[in-house]
């Protein structure tokens, strides 16, 4: 049996429709399900937890959500668009334009500076220099980074690297946040710091999915779904 998360498949407002999403993975005549009958929907300003332990199929569906794999059954309406079988070249547009994504390794370019870390999506959508950089600042203070804009990743806490790599992920205006446990390198008091940024970003309007195995991090979200054993449940 499928579990319906939300809203309707046809709801114009949904920012995340999936129904029916299957992947399985093949390797000689070995054949892997790691996702069932997926169905999920998530509203414009959602902040939604999706919750699962290792090998349950969680790290598969964030791999489908932000369109870095594509699904063996099913379909997936991303902010209005039928992703289901781009090509490799138009789900990588599609990221860039409308997905900011969060990792738990930060994934910040070395002896760079903060500056040009969160202008970097913008530089690969072709927008000028000057409104990349404006942009930029503009997202690091709203995160309140503005007096290390010129400081490179070693030079700040893993609290505050996190926050660039937030402020990076905004900077492209995206229609959601896809935060994969973000605050998985974090101590507690940072992860905390993280969790509290995000319910501000969500208080202003911006749609966030988080991904995580742990519980105590699931409840900062507005609601939460777990996936086990490739199955998703309230």
């Amino acid at each position: 049996m499928t579990a319906t998360i939300g809203a309707t498949f046809d709801s114009p407002a949904s920012v995340i429709e999936m129904r029916g999403i299957g992947k399985t993975y093949r390797s000689g005549r070995l054949e892997v399900e790691a996702l069932k009958e997926v169905d999920l929907d998530v509203g414009p300003g959602d902040f939604l937890a999706i919750v699962g332990p290792s090998g349950s199929g969680k790290s598969t569906l964030m791999n489908l959500l932000g369109c870095l794999d594509r699904p063996t059954t099913g379909s997936y309406r991303l902010a209005g668009m039928d992703v289901s079988d781009l090509t490799d070249d138009e789900l990588a547009r599609v990221r860039n334009r409308t997905i900011g994504f969060v990792f738990q390794s930060f994934n910040l370019l070395p002896r760079t500076t903060a500056l040009d870390n969160v202008a970097m999506p913008l530089l690969y959508a072709g927008v000028p220099r000057a409104e990349r950089l404006e942009r930029a600042r503009e997202a690091l203070g709203r995160l309140g980074l503005a007096d290390r804009i010129t400081h490179e990743p070693s030079e700040l806490s893993g609290g505050q690297q996190q926050r660039v790599a937030i402020a990076r992920a905004l900077v492209s205006r995206p229609a959601i946040i896809l935060a994969d446990e973000p605050t998985g390198n974090l101590d507690s008091a940072s992860g905390a710091e993280v969790l509290g940024l995000l319910h501000e970003l969500n208080d202003a309007g911006t749609t966030i999915v988080l991904i995580t195995h742990d519980s105590d991090v699931a409840v900062a979200a507005r609601r939460g779904v777990h996936v086990r054993d490739g199955r998703l449940s309230a």
